[in-house]
């Protein structure tokens, strides 16, 4: 059942108690936070090399393109709503309360779990750089530590949570930008043309491992209650956003398969190109980057996270105590305190998670996107993606859906392992 126009007027109106304190620069490092985490340093390089070799620098950049039309979908979803929540808003506007409700409450899961395993994962990345956060007391610390930095930084206001991120944001494209600006003049080009055609059994392997890559802009608009002008800056700070993860992830591809020549094989693909492009210096600055990668993408998840609690809560889903705001920070620091309290918890004892779904906000937000259109009021500042407006409706949906584990495994801490389940393809959403 869709939302009549007088419901969905509501969503217009600022949130009672929320600061609108973020700016659209902001959101873009939020939205770059989301996206460009780990992968980048450690995984996507070896990874998409194994499979693809150099075809994989044309496969990432395919993909950026792909994902750019799921993006389009969120940016107009996001012109028609100043409401915290993001796809469980959308949904709840196109589909009812029902479908809202359980896109709302996957997406939050899905949230602890990452607040969980990324807080693991920045002790293994410290622990290339201290030993000691790789086992025992000094492992316990850095993870405690990190995980209570970041909540009290977002429970002391959204600015602090924001400006965190631009830090953060820095901090991990800098190292990325240099490895690309110094090691672009000693690429060796016969390691990338010509091009040979990869196994055709690795294809649907490294779909999952590059779409994943691009997996997490659908957090950008959870907190949109406290942006400034969220019916603009979400789809400015969208397409800035692909724009950017798509050219860096491009350009760090195509440095590491034409640098290195065991590509394949390394641990720490980007250090060990700093390091032979920069000495020791340079592998030191792409370890940091790389912790500073997971903090970032943390931060994000630790503030993102209880806006959807929030906003189930507020919809009267949930226990009212979730939507208290605190009266001075005016953030909802009871759904902060809870989230990093289970995601603690989670992490203290062994636990697995299966099949927690994305896919249910990608899709539900690509499919509510034209419903909120049709019942959400004209307004002049909305974003409209209809480059395919004059055809007819169609929806090319999931060609791909496929479920992974990741198991994330350290010294004397349990195990935690992951399974997520995909969903992408090419969408037309936006009719007239």
């Amino acid at each position: 059942m869709l939302y009549n126009r007088g419901t969905l007027s509501s969503a217009h109106s600022s949130s009672p108690g929320f600061l609108r304190a973020v700016s659209r620069w902001e959101i873009v490092a939020l939205s770059i936070n989301d996206v460009v985490g780990s992968g980048v340093y450690l995984i996507l390089p070896v990874a998409a090399a194994q499979l693809l070799g150099p075809a994989s620098v044309w496969a990432i950049l395919a993909a950026g393109f792909a994902v750019l039309l799921l993006v389009l979908c969120f940016a107009e979803a996001g012109s028609l709503f100043d409401k915290p929540g993001g796809a469980y808003v959308y949904t709840r506007a196109a589909f009812g309360d029902f479908v809202g409700f359980e896109v709302g409450w996957m997406t939050w899961i899905a949230r602890i779990a990452s607040v969980a395993s990324l807080s693991v994962f920045f002790a293994r990345a410290v622990g290339y750089l201290w030993n000691g956060a790789n086992r025992g007391i000094g492992q316990a610390a850095t993870i405690f530590g990190c995980l209570a930095f970041l909540t009290w930084i977002n429970v002391r206001g959204v600015k602090s949570g924001a400006r965190t991120a631009v830090i953060l944001a820095f901090g991990k494209l800098l190292p990325l930008a240099l490895i690309v600006a110094v090691g672009f003049f000693a690429i060796d080009w016969n390691r990338v043309f010509p091009v040979p055609m990869p196994a055709s059994e690795n294809f649907t392997k490294a779909a999952l491992l590059v779409l994943f890559a691009y997996a997490g802009f659908e957090n950008t608009a959870a907190a949109a209650g406290e942006y400034r002008n969220p019916q603009r800056d979400v789809p400015f700070a969208l397409i800035v956003m692909i724009t950017i993860v798509t050219l860096i992830y491009t350009l760090v591809q195509l440095t590491a398969i034409g640098t290195l020549p065991n590509l394949g094989v390394s641990q720490t693909p980007l250090a060990d190109a700093g390091r032979l492009l920069l000495g020791p210096a340079g592998g030191f600055l792409l370890t940091v980057g790389a912790a500073l990668s997971v903090l970032g993408t943390n931060n994000n998840t630790v503030l993102a996270g209880p806006r959807y609690l929030y906003a189930l809560a507020e919809s009267g889903r949930l226990p009212r105590a979730f939507a208290k705001i605190h009266p001075q920070w005016r953030t909802p620091y009871i759904a902060i305190l809870t989230q990093s309290g289970i995601a603690l918890a989670l992490i203290a004892t062994d636990f697995a998670i299966h099949s927690v779904s994305p896919s249910a906000f990608g899709v539900g937000s690509a499919f509510g996107s034209p419903g909120s259109r049709h019942s959400a009021p004209c307004d002049p500042c909305s974003f409209r993606f209809a480059p395919m407006a004059a055809v007819p409706p169609t929806l090319v949906m999931p060609s791909l859906s496929i479920t992974a584990k990741r198991n994330v495994t350290t010294n004397g801490m349990p195990s935690i392992t992951i399974g997520k389940s995909y969903s992408f393809g090419i969408v037309s959403t936006c009719w007239p």
